[in-house]
């Protein structure tokens, strides 16, 4: 069975213009085209969507996601190696994400507990915001 775009953005559930921008950076194969110029696409276009918002929602980059593709793609038999250390280094960098965000809401929560509320001069927000170390990472 073959759809249109519009009826392909609809079931995978994304706008048009992803499926064109996914196309450009081949992440989606060319489609097939009807004499007038329509493209067609087909339900492995639908999984091949739903797949790639999946691995995005996850946080992988469009270049994780293009190796991702491939070991997808590959013989059922082949290793999937890549995919694993993809995932595996995906952990360590939401970890990491995790702990900076862990120590961002410490702070604006140490602010809010200490903070007299007596005015801008007092504030404890203002004035943390103002002398707090940024991580040598931002």
């Amino acid at each position: 069975m073959t759809m249109t775009v519009g009826e392909l953005s609809k079931r995978a559930g994304v706008n048009l213009e992803t499926v064109r921008f996914y196309e450009k950076e081949k992440l989606l194969p060319q489609p097939e085209r009807t004499s007038g110029g329509h493209r067609l696409y087909s339900e492995d276009d639908v999984e091949r969507l739903k797949f790639i918002q999946r691995a995005k929602w996850v946080g992988f980059t469009l270049k994780e996601i293009r190796t991702l593709m491939r070991v997808r793609e590959a013989n059922p038999t082949d290793s999937c190696e890549d995919a694993m250390d993809l995932a595996r280094a995906k952990v360590v960098e939401i970890n990491e994400k995790l702990s900076e965000l862990q120590k961002m809401r410490d702070a604006l929560q140490t602010f809010l507990e200490t903070c007299p509320e007596i005015d801008a001069g007092h504030c404890h927000v203002i004035k943390g915001l103002s002398e707090v170390e940024k991580p040598e990472c931002c």
